[in-house]
């Protein structure tokens, strides 16, 4: 989504229902996918990256930076635009987006927008859908009426979200850091563990991790080489270091 120089308005859905299309013979189709602030999340970032059939150090040099402000604790990963004038993404084509399968949950959601926490100890994801009219966006004058519910299976936005909502717990998580000489630390363990899936299997195979914490053969084998199984279990991890929460079992 574009928040620099074009208008952007944020709308209720009345009824929970919306009308858009978008499609490639309207006038302003790939105009969205330009000059955008989109943040990456550690689901996106293995679905693109093995979409790209890259290493996460390859993906995340080329095609991302790392931003300090958007939340009050962690670094957030940002695609990083082309240099042209339009500031494009680079992974959108004259006919479309190269790696439309596999983008990211922020462009599967539009036009709709998503607030979202899930508060310590709460099962529940809260939630609350708002429009995001953009002012050179067409596609709500076309045929196509949804329902939110409708719109995020069609778009796979569920499955987005379900991996995602793990990732949010950590995010939205109100427990301390602990002592400021550990924070650093957090910090860098945070950003290999939420980014890095190549780098943060190194870090749990390549050293004394299994002799340390209890890990069920099975899962073992997973870690080794499904990186969506990884990233979850990065998610206990980091659940364990940053708060102390009892998610991952020291051996005895």
């Amino acid at each position: 989504m574009n928040t620099n120089d074009k208008q952007t308005v944020f709308k209720p859905i009345a009824g929970n229902t919306f009308t858009f299309r978008c499609h490639k013979g309207i006038r302003c189709f790939n105009q969205c996918c330009a000059d955008l602030n989109l943040i990456l999340t550690p689901y996106d970032i293995i679905r693109i990256k093995n979409r790209l059939g890259v290493l996460s150090d390859n993906f995340l040099t080329k095609h991302t930076n790392t931003v300090m402000n958007n939340h009050p604790r962690f670094p957030m990963i940002k695609l990083k635009m082309l240099s042209d004038e339009k500031r494009r993404c680079p992974f959108v084509s004259p006919d479309g987006c190269t790696i439309y399968e596999d983008r990211p949950g922020a462009c599967r959601i539009y036009p709709l927008g998503r607030a979202a926490t899930k508060p310590d100890s709460q099962r529940d994801t809260r939630e609350k859908f708002f429009i995001v009219n953009e002012e050179h966006c067409l596609g709500f004058g076309e045929n196509g009426k949804w329902t939110v519910e409708e719109w995020l299976t069609c778009e796979g936005v569920d499955e987005y979200n379900r991996m995602n909502d793990q990732w949010l717990e950590i995010l939205t998580s109100q427990k301390t850091l602990g002592p400021k000489k550990d924070r650093h630390r957090k910090i860098q363990m945070f950003s290999m563990a939420s980014y890095n899936v190549d780098k943060f299997r190194e870090f749990i195979f390549k050293s004394r991790f299994f002799e340390r914490f209890e890990v069920d053969s099975g899962l073992k084998r997973k870690l080794a080489s499904d990186d969506v199984e990884l990233m979850r279990f990065a998610f206990d991890w980091l659940k364990f270091s940053l708060f102390g929460e009892k998610t991952i079992q020291i051996k005895s």
